[in-house]
Order: structure tokens, then sequence, then C-alpha cells
């Protein structure tokens, strides 16, 4: 064909197919619809239950609640869109879900971090669909919700965009993070075959939604003093494998690591690792490493809302071959907020 160069995947004629391809497209965009159903909720939850009073003393005005109505609007189309490729009859159905916040400003914390982990779970595993049509059709939601991301950003004050790339996880960790807020679901509903790791906690994460004259929302704030910075001691505790989560309990949590030994940071285009320094049982600590993304005068590695894990190895990863990293996962994922 003119105009045409020579190359490309399902360029020809023949009519593209909007279905998974295979047990992977299945249950990849299955993890998907369970990330757009909790997302549709929590919108519509923090609207429910925090008073137009808790808002406003929140610098959250009718504008802006408006603007979250819309997103959960939003949640309703991305899961409309994925119930329809996944078949509506074989498609998972709304479930219950339990929240850890109690103030307007932790809500949009809470927000910010689990579109954080809801967008790049679907770039970690975007590109290895078979199912090219579908994932042409996913990729046109998680941008909607990559912009929804950094909205919740600057409702909490935070500089926006503070990366150049947005980091890939895989299936097995974005569903670590997102199961245990899920208490229940229709018996029928699809049950995911992604691993869940043991929770990893971080108990000195650093706290952005504490509301001050620095972190009111607004489009863009530049931070006199950053939330974290190199050479920071993060301390972790993390739990044993074995553990029932998810909805129903259906779910237990496993490694097929061994003892860990370093701490892997995923952030932008890198996976970066830490030594771990065993403090006692299942307790620990890291530094917080100073990598920049293309050497030395480019741009910190470590900034925004990442995701950190316990390792017995650090084998060498790539934004496309991340899934490489599961097999080696004591512990973890947990959301570093470095940014």
């Amino acid at each position: 064909a003119p105009y045409t160069p020579s190359g490309g995947l399902g360029t020809n004629s023949t009519p593209p197919v909007y279905q998974p391809m295979s047990d992977f497209d299945y249950q990849s965009l299955s993890l998907a619809l369970y990330q757009e159903y909790i997302e549709l909720d929590l919108f519509h939850y923090g609207l429910a239950k925090f008073s137009v009073d808790e808002f406003e003393a929140a610098g959250l005005g009718a504008e802006d609640r408006y603007l979250i109505e819309f997103m959960a609007d939003q949640e309703v189309g991305h899961a409309k869109l994925i119930s329809n490729i996944l078949g509506p009859e074989s498609a998972a159905k709304q479930c219950n879900y339990t929240y850890p916040f109690e103030t307007v400003r932790d809500f949009v914390d809470f927000c910010q971090k689990l579109t954080r982990f809801g967008e790049s779970g679907v770039y970690g595993f975007l590109e290895h669909l078979d199912s090219r049509a579908a994932a042409t059709l996913l990729l046109e939601s998680i941008t909607t919700e990559a912009r929804q991301q950094m909205i919740f950003r600057q409702f909490e004050g935070l500089f926006p965009m503070p990366i150049w790339f947005v980091p890939a996880i895989t299936q097995s960790m974005a569903w670590t993070l997102l199961a245990p807020y899920i208490s229940s679901c229709p018996d029928n509903n699809t049950h995911l075959a992604w691993q869940n790791f043991p929770a990893l906690n971080i108990t000195n994460n650093p706290n952005a939604s504490t509301l001050t004259n620095e972190t009111s929302p607004a489009i863009t704030h530049n931070r006199t003093v950053p939330l974290s910075s190199v050479g920071s001691t993060v301390n972790l505790t993390w739990e044993a494998p074995g553990k029932q989560v998810g909805p129903n309990g259906a779910y237990n949590t496993s490694t097929s690591a061994g003892e860990g030994k370093y701490v892997a940071w995923i952030s932008q285009l890198n996976t970066t690792y830490t030594d771990l320094t065993v403090l006692g049982n299942n307790t620990g600590s890291t530094v917080q490493p100073g990598s920049e993304i293309f050497g030395n005068g480019t741009f910190s590695t470590i900034n925004g809302t990442i995701f950190i894990m316990i390792t017995d190895d650090n084998p060498y990863v790539t934004p496309f071959n991340v899934s490489m990293l599961n097999e080696h996962i004591v512990a973890g994922p947990a959301v570093y907020q470095s940014g």
C-alpha cells in the first residue's frame, strides 16, 4: 500500500477482534476489571462519606467534588469496556471493599496511590497481551487513569508529575497491592491466577496527606522540603507467607524466594537494588538510593509514587521483562511515597 512502511502488527485488512486470545489475556483483563470496579466504588464512597464542610476544610470545593464524581463516571465506562471484551456473562461483577482512611486528606492520598498501582499494573502486561485489539482499547482507558492519578496528586498538594516515565509492575505485584482492600465478591466471580506475595509495610513512609500551607490543593507545588531524600533510612516489616487475603479470604500469600537480601525499587524505567539490613524477625531497614535515569546530570530515578519489595537476589530486569522479578520476591511490593 502507498505511504505505508513495511512491518507493524495488525496493519492489514483483517478485521480486529476485541476479545481475549489466551488465558493470559483473560486473567490480565480480569485483573484490570477488578481495579476499575474498586476505583468506581472508591470515588463514590469518598464523596458520600465526607461532608461538604470536611471537603471544604481540606481545600476541595464544589467543582473539585464534581471532578471526582466525573472520574467515577469514567470508571463506569472503563468497567463496561473491559466487561464487553471479556464477555458480559463471564466477566467479574462488582465486589465489597474496605478502605483505610477516615479523613478527606487520607481519602485523596489513597486515591492517588490506588490509581498509581492500577495504572502501573496495566503497563506491566499491556504489551504482552496476545490480543492487540483488546490492548488498544485498554490503553485508551488507562491513559485516562493516568490523568486521574495526576489530579489526585494536585488535590493533595504534591507536584503533579515529578517523573519522566511511569513505572510498570507485574500482575502479581498489582494483585498483591489490590487484594487486601476487597472484602467479598459474588461467588461466581473470576478467580484470579496471579500470585499474592506476603505484605510489606514501610513503617516510616513519607506522609503526603498532612495539610500544610505547602500542601494545599493546587495546580502545582514546588516543595521546598522534599518528602524523602537520598540516604534516608527506610524501616520495614513484612509478613510470613500463608495468610488468607482478598475477597472472601479465597487467596493465600506465597513466595518461592529464599532469604531476603535486597530491596528492589521500581521507579520510572529502572529497577534499583539496595541492601536489606535484617534487624529481627521479619523486620529490617534499607537506605533510599540516589541513582539517575540516564546517568549523572539527567534526573533522579527515585521520585513520585513508586514501588519497593524485598528480594532474595538482584537480577537485571527492564520494564518489558519485569515479571522475571516475581520469583525473587520475599515480600511486597509496598507503595513508597518518595515525592
